[in-house]
């Protein structure tokens, strides 16, 4: 049998269990029909192993993360945009893609809508996993959809076990992305219509359908310089039924401080998320969490991943966000997911002073430097080598300072304390992904929360050229993270920068930022330190925005599976 039958098969109904656990077993139609939940369960159990790589794929590939130096795990063709059709991670993103998809069409299959209102919730989030998996498949594999969608490659639909596996079985090639996104709302709109009952955040509802609505129609609403003002209109009738059920509310910033913290099924902002739960970490465990790579809490995770300096600039822009511990002052809420390793003299217990800032060598490479200061009155000196430099300040009340370094570069940087080194990075660890309800890695992976329902309606208006309207819904996530921190105007000149700057800094690390680049038509810019190409931007045009289609999913399809562009 051709191993994606094993991957449907394998999919087919899974026994009764809570959604923290994952199930085993099998199930007949007719005790399946009795007991709907079961049916459900497995689906949602198949969401645990996909969020891995389907995060890793999204935010490695983005620019507001750095790794210290390249790596032999398959995660790291994300980051180098060295694509190859044999990298296992992302064969388990899509043969779990895929697993999820058939247990929820099993269950659309088996259970008969009209029943209860129970049964009809429990089809409709079988639809809404359903369309939710194509929607991710397709922004993986697919190229942007302002990019020809009526002949460019989505994804195959099959919607669950062939009557027939042992037959000869000949599936369709993929479909176009035009007719993948066609399937995603229309599963998307069925869920919409059954679920009717009140769940919380770790189940699919019928605002999780509209919200993720909201999000598929703005990646069909073109570019800022070609918007398709229709989807963007759809956007936004989506985005204002979320917002008008009045079930969710934007955390109020001392809370959005700690928001990784809150457990989803308590989190008033949370729409979704897949429910992770401790014992599914066993001892070391945590290593392999999400969060395992962007940290090390506890003694747990690899802590080899950081903030970039992109990222941590754009939370420095409207004013320093000190992370020092006798000076900590957080002015944009979004940096408290931030945790340098600041480091003490062994002998002493005490912070070393340093200037820290970002040079340009020879090359074209950056690179951090941390040169010890030295304080003699007003004047303030620092040490680089056998170099020694007068700092000149730029705002001395929040430590900023330049530099004029050899070669006549003059540089800014902060007045900082020593941050350890791995390799030859400070370790800006990254929190938004561990720490729930626990000092670990735990993490529920979002898929929706309310401040992006507000963000995509803001660019949908701003594609529409009603910017009041957007600057209004803008400003209400910017306000709540940087107090007094409102901008004053939006308009067609600066309504892509400012917007697009708003998603980065609220929803880095979801796994949602190399997608809103390149379906905007932007180049990817990555201009600062780490072992990626600094010197490369990668347009939204190039063939490497999109994965390619797993050779051991090819080699196992019965019928023609097309792979993605080479080149």
């Amino acid at each position: 049998m051709k191993k994606i039958y094993l991957v449907l098969m394998s999919a087919v109904f899974l026994s009764s269990c809570e959604i923290d656990r994952v199930p085993y077993g099998s199930l007949d139609s007719d005790k399946a029909s009795q007991n709907p939940d079961a049916l459900i369960t497995g689906a949602y159990a198949q969401l645990k192993a996909w969020s891995d790589p389907m995060h890793r794929a999204g935010a490695y590939a983005g620019d507001n993360m750095m790794i210290r130096g390249s790596s032999t795990d398959a995660f790291y063709e994300f980051i180098s945009f060295a694509r190859t059709p044999n990298n296992g991670r992302l064969t388990t993103f899509w043969n779990s893609s895929y697993k999820a998809i058939a247990q929820a069409s099993n269950a659309i299959k088996l259970l008969e809508e009209g029943k209860s209102a129970e049964i009809d919730q429990n089809i409709g989030e079988c639809y809404y996993i359903r369309g939710m998996m194509y929607f991710y498949l397709v922004r993986a594999y697919g190229k942007p959809y302002y990019q020809n969608p009526e002949t460019n490659l989505g994804v195959p639909i099959v919607n669950g076990t062939p009557e027939d596996v042992f037959g000869d079985l000949n599936l369709p090639d993929r479909a176009t992305v035009k007719v993948t996104y066609e399937q995603v709302i229309a599963d998307l709109k069925k869920a919409e219509s059954l679920m009717t009952l009140s769940k919380t955040a770790i189940y699919g509802t019928k605002e999780a359908a509209q919200a993720l609505l909201s999000r598929v129609y703005l990646y069909m609403s073109g570019t800022y310089a070609a918007p398709n003002t229709e989807f963007a209109n759809l956007a936004v009738e989506y985005a204002n039924k979320v917002i008008a059920s009045n079930k969710y509310s934007i955390l109020p910033r001392e809370e959005a401080l700690k928001y990784n913290s809150f457990k989803p099924e308590d989190n008033k902002e949370t729409i979704f998320a897949i429910k992770r739960v401790a014992s599914e970490y066993a001892g070391y465990d945590h290593y392999y969490g999400i969060g395992g790579m962007y940290a090390n809490i506890g003694g747990m995770g690899w802590g080899e991943m950081y903030a970039s300096a992109k990222y941590i600039d754009l939370l420095n822009e409207t004013g320093r966000n000190d992370w020092r511990p006798d000076h900590y002052k957080i002015v944009d809420a979004r940096a408290a997911f931030i945790e340098p390793t600041y480091a003490t003299d062994e002998n002493t217990g005490e912070y070393t002073e340093v200037f820290r800032f970002i040079k340009d060598d020879a090359g074209n490479t950056l690179n951090y430097v941390q040169a010890p200061t030295t304080r003699t009155g007003n004047t303030i000196t620092c040490k680089d080598g056998e170099d020694t430099y007068t700092l000149t300040a730029i705002d001395a009340a929040q430590g900023i300072y330049s530099i004029n370094y050899k070669g006549g570069k003059t540089y800014k940087g902060y007045i900082d304390y020593y941050i350890s080194l791995n390799r030859v990075y400070p370790q800006f660890y990254i929190t938004k992904c561990s720490k729930e309800g626990e000092n670990s890695h735990l993490h529920s992976p979002i898929i929706s929360r309310l401040s992006e329902v507000y963000l995509n309606r803001a660019e949908a208006l701003a594609k529409q050229g009603k910017y009041n309207e957007a600057l209004t819904d803008l400003n209400l996530i910017r306000t709540r993270s940087i107090v007094d921190g409102a901008y004053s105007s939006l308009t067609s000149a600066n309504a892509s920068k400012l917007i697009d700057k708003e998603r980065q800094l609220e929803l880095a690390y979801q796994a949602e930022r190399s997608y809103d680049v390149f379906r905007n038509g932007d180049p990817l810019v990555r201009k600062y330190p780490g072992p990626h190409n600094q010197t490369e931007d990668v347009p939204a045009t190039d063939f490497r925005v999109t994965f390619y289609i797993p050779q051991d999913a090819i080699n196992s399809y019965p019928g023609t599976l097309t792979q993605n562009p080479t080149q």
